[in-house]
């Protein structure tokens, strides 16, 4: 509730202990235990904020803010309560806010896409859960995309443009750098796990307009209390702090420069802070915190929440000025050491000890330290907290229903779109690709298949004349050998013909020498029988 324009959160006593809005740009811090009424101090702070007219964003881990829109019900302990802080019934109204409800996944809430383009590429990495080396091939992939006027809106955008990438990138190595094929490997397995976790229910249009938190209600003109139904969510612990980041990031971003204002433009509480820097990585770190620092001078005002102050680095731990303390158990030597830490973080008060108190505390009590009109932490002190006004519980699906039919936002982030972005334009180049590789392939089989026809032409005419050149060598060897055949024959015939005459010569010539000697023998007998006979 407001006390003289101021945030009442608890009393000491009779001294009111009140967040100066002109100081809550000095951010705050929110610790205790579980079940020490860590959730009752963030709702008593946000439903006063509302009422002065500033929006509120908070998310709802367990279902039980969402009764906020609906007005808190009197009952003997929560009199009794007011009763022994000294606030009479008068001045306590029970009553509902202005609630508008957010989800992810677009179930119980108005949904929340962004596009992965407008994603800083250091907040995109965490929540894929990148190194520092496959941050760097995913920025140059983004880069790429811009530079070809490609939009990367959704996953399937960011899987084909990784796609590309890798089956390009020799081509881009000088122009970006060097991309391995085992970052972008390793990349693509991380989206696809993100997907398995829901997270592409967040990626997409249209994409959620950041204004819409800074409303307030045109009946009342109390600040829309903005509740992120994060039931679900948080069960990807990841997903859930990056998607807060993401938020605060999209604030720091958008918002101009306004310097310290009356009252902040916005309060931004982030529940379960603790996860933000689970296991972050340094060089993650160094890019969160300027944003802490400088987020003040946009008008915003934010509030972590977590367990212990130990959670929160003490880069930004520094920069909170605003704490409520809740109790610590100390069962450890571990826990009493971080007790010592938080009460050591106060200004002291002589009126207690600090650190007995923290160990000391009730439910709905807690050690408060605000930021005064110079901007300086105020001594502790020792306080019980109000109880809030709305109801502290969850609500049902009508109620619920009814809440997002009156919404000012009601159908506007709705109806998914999809229209023609990088998964689109390089499909359809992939396709052409593909087609000109087609008619290239079915061009080069066919001047294959003419190669090589040509060739069976010309090795069958090389063949033939090859056949033809056998057959006339042959038919030359044939007429040849036949010329040499009938030569021989001629040969032959001629010295049988010699034969034959020389035959017929000698015959005769034997004849006749025959004859002659026949005859000389004869003539030669009859001399000698003549000689006989004379």
């Amino acid at each position: 509730m407001l006390k003289d324009g101021n945030v009442l959160i608890g009393k000491s006593g009779e001294k009111e202990l009140c967040i100066l809005p002109k100081m809550a740009n000095r951010h705050g811090l929110i610790t205790g235990a579980t079940g020490s009424g860590k959730t009752i101090t963030l709702k008593v702070i946000a439903e006063s904020f509302s009422e002065l007219g500033v929006p509120v964003f908070l998310s709802d881990i367990k279902g039980d803010i969402a009764g906020t829109c609906l007005p808190g019900t009197a009952s003997e302990k929560l009199s009794q309560r007011l009763s022994n802080i000294g606030i009479s019934p008068n001045e306590f109204k029970y009553k509902g806010f202005p609630v508008v409800f957010w989800d992810v996944f677009g179930k119980d809430g108005h949904p929340i896409r962004a596009r992965i383009q407008d994603i800083d590429p250091v907040i995109l990495s965490r929540m894929l859960g990148l190194s520092e080396v496959q941050e760097g091939v995913l920025s140059l992939a983004l880069r790429i995309a811009r530079d070809k006027n490609m939009e990367v809106i959704d996953l399937k955008d960011l899987r084909v443009l990784l796609n590309f990438v890798g089956e390009n990138r020799k081509e881009y190595t000088i122009s970006y750098g060097n991309m391995t094929a085992q970052s972008i490997g390793g990349i693509q397995r991380s989206v696809l796990q993100l997907e398995d976790q829901g997270g592409d229910k967040f990626f997409g249009e249209p994409a959620f307009d950041i204004n819409d938190f800074l409303q307030v209600d045109r009946l009342t003109g109390n600040g829309n209390i903005n509740i992120l139904h994060a039931v679900e969510l948080f069960k990807e612990p990841n997903l859930y702090a990056t998607f807060m980041l993401w938020l605060l990031s999209t604030l720091n971003n958008t918002l101009p420069e306004v310097g310290d204002l009356d009252k902040p433009k916005i309060v931004f509480f982030f529940d379960e802070a603790h996860l933000l820097f689970n296991e972050l990585p340094g060089y993650m770190l160094t890019k969160i915190t300027p944003i802490v620092k400088l987020i003040r001078s946009k008008g915003i005002g934010l509030f972590f929440i977590s367990q212990t102050p130990s959670d929160i680095p003490n880069e930004i731990l520094a920069q909170l000025s605003n704490k409520v303390q809740h109790t610590l158990r100390a069962y450890t030597p571990a826990d009493q050491k971080i007790v010592k830490a938080v009460a050591n973080s106060f200004r002291t008060n002589p009126a207690f000890n600090t650190e007995e108190a923290i160990l000391g505390l009730g439910t709905g009590e807690a050690l408060i330290s605000f930021a005064n009109e110079k901007g300086e932490p105020t001594v502790v002190e020792k306080a019980t907290i109000l109880p809030p006004q709305s109801d502290m519980g969850v609500i049902d699906g009508a109620t619920r229903l009814m809440a997002l039919a009156r919404s000012p936002f009601n159908g506007k982030y709705e109806e998914g779109v999809d229209r023609e972005s990088a998964y689109e334009q390089i499909s359809a180049d992939m396709a052409t690709k593909a087609e000109e590789e087609k008619k290239l392939a079915e061009q080069k089989a066919k001047e294959k298949q003419e190669l090589e026809e040509k060739k069976k032409k010309e090795a069958e005419a090389k063949e033939k004349a090859k056949a033809e050149l056998a057959l006339q060598k042959q038919k030359e060897k044939e007429e040849k050998e036949a010329a040499k055949a009938k030569a021989a024959k001629e040969r032959e015939e001629e010295r049988k013909k010699k034969n034959s005459l020389g035959n017929k010569i000698g015959k005769k010539v034997e004849n006749k020498v025959l004859n002659t000697a026949v005859n000389q023998g004869a003539k030669a007998v009859g001399k000698i029988f003549k000689n006989l006979f004379k």
